[in-house]
């Protein structure tokens, strides 16, 4: 894969350093000079120690990159909520993992996803998952298509520079409309699975914010967006005020039809992509088996 950036400076700069202002880091560079990768300014070979003038055409061509894991590849057909060069965006059903586990592991998001990139020709891309959802959680995934994409992402979620929102429905209905949960979260003792909110050793900080959107006698309806993002931190969180999710009995909700699962579904992503430096912004409808019970409970 080749990508190009246009050098507007007006005055000559080296090549690593125009490079690294564009987040190739020098692991990249090293990648690119060892690895069977290509560096160009204006479509000829030249060292990165060498200078660039203005509006010279600065080119990186990235090696192919193998399957190391040896992901299997699943032909499931995909949900695609958002597709670029460098980034693919999915809608994930509930009750399909993101990747594998010893309990589920080939037909995952990131299989479909290995098995898309196969029916589509596309031998360069190497599946690379950014965000995740618990099994049983459902809805918007971001996936990087290669690795300098992926590099990019992990800075921006290392800076809390993508905004994650969702859609839940919680059992009863919390004191204020809209607010902020900042509680910290470690394991629970007693559980290989769950998490707690606590302060021991081990513990890590967590906080949720959350806006009421409707409420019934019996359930409530938020929009929800992480400013960290912990395992099960949602699920948590709102168990720990005395509301927890619709369906979610691991943390003490209760099954309420049709929810047989936690009533939570990834609803929007917010990023900045890198390459074609304009934010990307993407929603997603709720599940059918939320809306159902939202029809349900009207």
């Amino acid at each position: 894969m080749k990508i190009d950036w246009q050098y507007t400076g007006t005055s000559p700069q080296k090549v690593k350093t125009f490079l690294k202002g564009e987040g190739v880091s020098r692991r990249l560079l090293a990648t690119l000079k060892y690895r069977g990768g290509r560096l160009l300014v204006n479509d000829n070979e030249q060292w990165a120690i060498d200078f660039i003038q203005q509006n010279d055409k600065v080119s990186i061509v990235l090696p192919a990159e193998k399957n190391k894991n040896e992901l299997k590849k699943s032909f499931v057909p995909i949900d695609i909520a958002f597709e670029d060069r460098d980034f693919l965006i999915l809608n994930k059903p509930a009750h399909v993992a993101s990747i594998p586990s010893f309990l589920h592991p080939e037909d995952t998001l990131i299989n479909r996803v290995a098995g898309y990139y196969d029916n589509c020709h596309l031998e360069e891309f190497v599946p690379h998952i950014a965000t995740r959802l618990d099994r049983d959680t459902s809805g918007l995934v971001l996936f990087a298509k290669h690795r300098f994409a992926h590099a990019l992402l992990d800075q921006q979620l290392q800076n809390h520079q993508i905004n994650k929102f969702y859609t839940a429905f919680v059992e009863g209905k919390l004191t204020d409309d809209h607010g902020l949960i900042d509680e910290p979260i470690q394991r629970d003792p007693e559980s290989f699975i769950k998490r707690q909110v606590g302060h021991g050793e081990g513990s890590q900080v967590a906080s949720t914010e959350y806006w009421l959107e409707r409420s019934t006698q019996d359930a409530s309806q938020y929009r929800i967006q992480l400013h960290t993002g912990r395992t099960h931190q949602i699920r948590v969180h709102f168990a720990s005020t005395g509301h927890p999710l619709v369906g979610d009995t691991l943390y003490g909700g209760h099954v309420d039809m049709p929810m047989e699962r936690q009533a939570l579904h990834c609803s929007e992503i917010e990023f900045y992509q890198p390459f074609t430096h304009r934010m990307v912004n993407v929603q997603s409808p709720i599940a059918l088996d939320m809306q159902k019970f939202i029809n349900k409970n009207k």
